[in-house]
């Protein structure tokens, strides 16, 4: 299988934490549109023949496209590329951004599946982060996408924000759990280079979120969801059974996929491409004929690393079997022999042939998988 993303790169305004690639001109939107279009056809080639299971419209704010827009693109994308019987079709959705027939509209357009970026549900927390809907826009959104009969929605929520407490997001959860969503994705709050946080940091005005609170929520988060029914099956990711994103779950098995737009990545298991982080400099280029990317041949090693970084967050973990058959014997055994002492100290455990962190283990994620990269 295959996937296809699709970058949206307009907002209205900018969060005070994010650093994706966004302006808020949107006046090149129906420009955009057909330049996406056009460089769909342009690489049609460039998944080889194989299924295109999932799509996603990220961004940026994809819900900012009209419905005929979003209908346009899926068509496209139909004609250039070989696809699944049954493609899981998401639309990353601000809560503003709905108005009445909005969600029977994007489901006729192809999407069957609603990621609602909720964030949180208390309303100076949403001004702090810079998003431009409250919390009653949330509750508006949710009520609207399951009155126009969409089952596969998923939630999105950030926790870690200065001040925020366990009461705080474990109030969170129960609001967001209160809806039939199938899937939430929770991401802690994390302050880049370059954003608005990233600058209070700099000056000194930004007081972040102690690792001990910040292991407690993590904690909560998951009991929580399991409590609820939820699979727990990536470190940010939980699930119903039977709503675990295939798109989302993709990269982290290392399944090719083709990024259109600007600033979208694309992976053929042999090298990794990047389309230029400028929507004029995109529209110009394709207008001309030609794909305005860079490109970086992955070598053996590179792709060892992402595979135990990318794997290793999952429920799913390392499959040493894939290792010794897709690398070599090397690795395998380097896997083996490293892993033996988180084993050792109960952050990791052994399942026949697969190497999965505990819920402990999860909590230090990072600095495990710093150590498993190989540089052989």
């Amino acid at each position: 299988m295959a996937g296809v993303y699709i970058h949206i790169p307009f907002c209205k305004s900018f969060c005070s934490y994010c650093d994706f690639y966004s302006i808020t001109d949107n006046s090149l939107k129906e420009t955009l549109v057909q330049s996406v279009i056009s460089e769909a056809s342009a690489r049609s080639s460039y998944l080889e023949g194989e299924e295109a299971e999932t799509v996603y419209f990220g961004g940026g704010t994809p819900s900012l496209l009209e419905p005929e827009s979003v209908a346009r693109i899926i068509e496209a994308l139909r004609k250039n590329f070989v696809f699944a019987a049954d493609p899981e079709i998401t639309l990353e959705v601000n809560p503003d951004d709905v108005y009445e027939g909005f969600f029977r509209d994007m489901h006729q357009a192809g999407v069957n599946r609603v990621s609602i970026g909720v964030q949180s549900w208390n309303d100076k927390r949403l001004r702090y982060l810079g998003r431009r809907h409250d919390a009653a826009q949330s509750a508006k959104a949710l009520d609207a996408v399951f009155r126009e009969g969409f089952e596969n929605v998923s939630a999105d929520l950030i926790y870690g924000i200065p001040g925020m407490t366990t009461a705080d997001l474990k109030n969170d959860l129960k609001k967001t759990f209160s809806y039939p969503v199938k899937h939430l994705s929770a991401y802690h709050l994390t302050v880049e280079e370059g954003t608005k946080l990233g600058r209070l940091r700099k000056e000194g005005k930004l007081k972040e979120t102690d690792e001990e609170t910040s292991a407690a929520m993590f904690s909560l988060l998951g009991t929580f969801c399991r409590e609820h029914g939820f699979i727990h099956y990536e470190i940010s990711n939980f699930a119903l059974q039977g709503y675990i994103s295939r798109h989302n779950s993709s990269y982290w098995k290392q399944v090719p996929y083709i990024g259109l737009g600007p600033s979208a990545h694309s992976f053929d298991r042999r090298s990794r491409q990047w389309n230029v982080s400028d929507v004029r400099k995109y529209i110009k280029a394709i207008s001309a004929g030609e794909i305005p990317y860079e490109r970086e041949e992955l070598d053996r090693i590179t792709i060892f690393n992402e595979y135990v970084m990318t794997s290793l967050r999952t429920m799913w973990g390392i499959d040493l079997q894939h290792v010794e058959e897709f690398y070599d014997k090397e690795l395998h055994d380097y896997l083996v022999n490293l892993s033996g002492k988180y084993i050792g100290y109960g952050l990791m455990k052994r399942e026949k042939n697969t190497l999965v962190l505990t819920d402990q283990g999860r909590m230090i994620s990072d600095n495990i998988i710093a150590e498993l990269l190989a540089d052989l």
